[in-house]
């Protein structure tokens, strides 16, 4: 979406009516509670409910008799990249090399490196090298280790599966660009010049080739 607010892409409209008309009772107002013109957007909000019956949802509002509250609210869709509060990821952890082969970190040690530094649970995807083995310096990273944490709105493989088609997407744009760019220098010149036969570039009609 590339509107300037939001609209109907990138945003659902939810509201919310609750009243106290009772003494001594107090009406806990969450999440839940927010309703939606959508219909599709009010399934999907009754199947979460369903998912997690534990779950009351987040505390809005504590209501006592005679209080009422109307309220209106914007849900937006948006990306880690334009603010946080989007990012459906808490953390993320990212290791190659378990066992050090590659000699990229200078171990801090007192006396053992094997008992001061444990191994991480990544070594048992790799094969131990062995006491006497040789050091080989042209050696490069071939396998990486990342761990996805969620906040719960995504899953951590769906998180993984969408990040590899922007990446995709971002690496077929710069293709594409770097594909116009070199059929633009094949002809000569760069996008919007005047060229001719011999690369030399020509002045737009009216100005005075005296003024190059």
């Amino acid at each position: 979406c590339v509107c300037t607010e939001y609209c109907n892409s990138c945003s659902v409209v939810l509201t919310l009516e609750a009243k106290c008309t009772r003494e001594g009772e107090t009406v806990m107002v969450t999440s839940r509670d927010l309703q939606s013109h959508d219909p599709k957007t009010n399934t999907m909000m009754t199947t979460m409910a369903t998912i997690d019956e534990f779950d009351q949802g987040i505390m809005i509002v504590k209501l006592h008799k005679g209080q009422e509250i109307k309220l209106t609210c914007i849900a937006r869709k948006g990306t880690g990249r334009i603010h946080a509060k989007w990012s459906p990821v808490a953390a993320v952890g990212f290791e190659y090399d378990p066992y050090n082969k590659l000699r990229h970190l200078e171990y801090w040690i007192e006396e053992d490196a094997k008992k001061e530094w444990p191994l991480s649970r990544n070594a048992e995807l790799e094969e131990a090298p062995a006491d006497d083995e040789p050091f080989d310096y042209k050696a490069e990273p071939n396998r990486f280790y990342f761990d996805v944490e969620s906040l719960g709105s995504i899953r951590p493989e769906d998180i993984v599966s969408m990040a590899i088609d922007v990446l995709q997407d971002k690496l077929k744009t710069t293709e594409s660009a770097l594909q116009e760019g070199q059929a633009i220098l094949a002809g000569g010149g760069m996008a919007g010049d005047n060229v001719v036969g011999d690369g030399w570039n020509q002045p737009m009609d009216g100005m005075n080739p005296t003024g190059w």
